[in-house]
């Protein structure tokens, strides 16, 4: 297979991308230390587009809202999801959608649509509305870890809307425990099965979760009711086209673990910044408060405030900060030759922080969405949290409205607080964080 630093074919005015020679441990180690130093000594060195060794790969890292636009847009249909995610998680995420290309991944898209279409999306907010309220009613208050509330409560909502299913408390702990080791396997320096390590893990996790879903899809089959698991068990494409029951659970498995790891990183870096900044936190409480307190779906387009702040989270602080591919044919990004077999990373999460997007990039200002400013909109990519192309995340408005319905319950009836001089510490080995679980001071208004 050809390497990312292979020479330049004769005759191309193509440049060859620039390779650092430190280690591939050394790499992943100065990454996961000191992220955005490590990216912004790497840019100083060798420019946006850069190649290193990671994972017991070799990358190439294509950074800034350009390269982005190339790789994400596909354009020459140049880059693959599937080898490039199959290598980093294909073994506790094996045939998600996002692990598909061309025309298998519109095939199975399809099909799948038919879970988040327009009238799917109003189905499950009717199921998840009045279950965030009550769980809201008995929220804990005074010092408590949110990111761990948060994560309790969005795989709650999770097993309504996508399963269907009340699960006792042992055994929804035992599915989000799993979950939790698939996701970290990912990124695991010691990539085959060391009994003990993450990737050991990984593997033993995902046999858990194929159990789970194959034992209860007999009797999604056999009725169907208005969550996304019994959606999927009964969808049909208009050429006939449905799933198996390994399709299934191989999507079940993804979606869910999507939605739930990023809906609960998203609300938990929404409330570090309103409680960093108040003053957020004080105009979302107004704005909720002229709705009622049960929103409905049309009422989710008044959020305006919680959306802006949801959006400049997400910046700050994107939940899967980069969108790796490979290239399936010779081709280049941004006058830089990329052989066949490369490996391609977009790092959304540095991109967000690009002076040429983002005025002042590192302080919270959610008025930068505002459409006078709209700093988002200088460049196609220059806000890419959900990835871009035809591999865009399909819960996209799922996550959305699942996010603002539990924030507007919290900002109407809660308030909460961090130390002047806290800082939340991030652990970015995986998706990103808070070492600490983000502990705030919680007290019903």
């Amino acid at each position: 297979m050809t390497t990312v630093d292979s020479d330049v074919p004769a005759g191309s005015e193509l440049k060859k991308v620039p390779f650092s020679t430190r280690s591939g441990i050394g790499t992943v180690l100065g990454m996961r230390r000191d992220p955005f130093g490590f990216h912004e000594k790497r840019v100083a060195e060798f420019g946006e587009v850069s190649g290193m060794s990671a994972f017991g790969r070799k990358w190439v890292v294509a950074s800034g809202p350009e390269a982005a636009e190339e790789v994400l847009m596909n354009k020459k249909r140049s880059f693959a999801n599937a080898p490039a995610w199959s290598y980093l998680i294909g073994p506790f995420f094996n045939r998600g959608v996002m692990l598909m290309d061309f025309e298998e991944h519109r095939s199975h898209r399809l099909i799948l649509q038919q879970g988040f279409s327009p009238v799917a999306i109003r189905q499950y907010m009717d199921l998840m509305q009045p279950m965030i309220a009550k769980r809201m009613q008995d929220f804990p208050t005074g010092k408590i870890l949110l990111f761990k509330e948060f994560k309790a409560l969005t795989l709650d909502v999770a097993l309504e809307v996508f399963l269907g299913l009340e699960l006792p408390k042992a055994e929804a702990d035992r599915i989000n425990g799993a979950f939790l080791d698939t996701v970290q396997a990912g990124v695991a320096v010691i990539r085959k099965p060391v009994p003990g390590t993450r990737w050991w893990k990984g593997i033993r996790s995902r046999k858990v979760l194929e159990e789970f879903f194959y034992s209860h899809i007999p009797a999604k089959r056999a009725t169907a009711t208005p969550d996304l698991f019994s959606v999927l068990c009964h969808a049909e494409s208009d050429e006939g086209a449905t799933f198996s029951d390994e399709d299934i659970v191989n999507h079940m498995i993804f979606i869910l673990m999507a939605a739930h790891d990023t809906s609960t990183i998203s609300m938990t870096q929404m409330c570090y910044r309103m409680a960093k900044s108040r003053e957020w936190q004080a105009k979302a409480h107004e704005q909720s408060m002229t709705l009622d307190s049960e929103l409905t779906y049309d009422d989710l387009g008044s959020l305006t405030v919680l959306d802006a702040v949801f959006k400049e989270s997400l910046r700050m602080c994107t939940p899967v900060p980069a969108h790796p591919r490979m290239a399936v044919a010779d081709t280049e990004i941004q006058g830089y030759f990329v052989p066949e077999g490369s490996m391609v990373t977009v790092p959304s999460l540095f991109n967000h922080y690009d002076e040429r997007i983002y005025t002042d990039p590192w302080t919270f200002d959610p008025e930068r969405f505002g459409p006078d400013r709209a700093e988002d909109k200088k460049f196609r990519m220059g806000w890419s949290p959900f990835g871009g192309g035809v591999h865009k995340c399909i819960g996209l408005y799922f996550g959305q409205m699942e996010i603002k319905t539990i924030m507007h319950q919290l900002v109407r009836d809660f308030e909460w607080s961090v130390p002047a001089d806290y800082e939340m510490p991030m652990d970015y080995s995986s998706l990103p964080i808070p070492k600490d679980r983000l502990p705030v001071t919680l007290r019903r208004r």
